[in-house]
């Protein structure tokens, strides 16, 4: 088993930031996606933030960024920032997601309003 999400994610994907590690694991993505679905909200950010700090960089690939911001959501539904990033994401990786993007951006700012 590997020490984090994020070391995961680094075997099987690569870091655009620094050499994959040596690692003598079995590296099946379906094993990685069931580790991700069941991580909690600090080890996703922890993966995304290291592997794509930018947001538009790194190897991770976009259907995997996409679930991971959802899976975030789903357990911190009501912080603005994560909101607005998890748009910015949407609309980094093309228009077929504008709208859930702008959807995400209406609510942080609802949320904001509110307090």
């Amino acid at each position: 088993m590997h020490s984090s999400l994020t070391a995961h994610a680094r075997c099987l994907y690569g870091d655009e930031y620094g050499p994959t590690p040596v690692c003598g694991l079995d590296h099946r993505e379906h094993y990685f996606i069931e580790e991700l679905t069941f991580a909690d909200a600090g080890a996703i950010l922890a993966m995304l933030r290291a592997l794509a700090p930018n947001i538009v960089d790194g190897y991770l690939p976009v259907w995997v960024r996409n679930l991971a911001y959802r899976l975030v959501l789903l357990q911190r539904p009501d912080e603005p920032a994560l909101l607005r990033e998890a748009a910015q994401n949407l609309w980094l990786h093309g228009p077929d997601w504008d709208d859930v993007a702008a959807g995400l951006t209406e609510r942080a700012d609802a949320l904001e309003a509110s307090s």
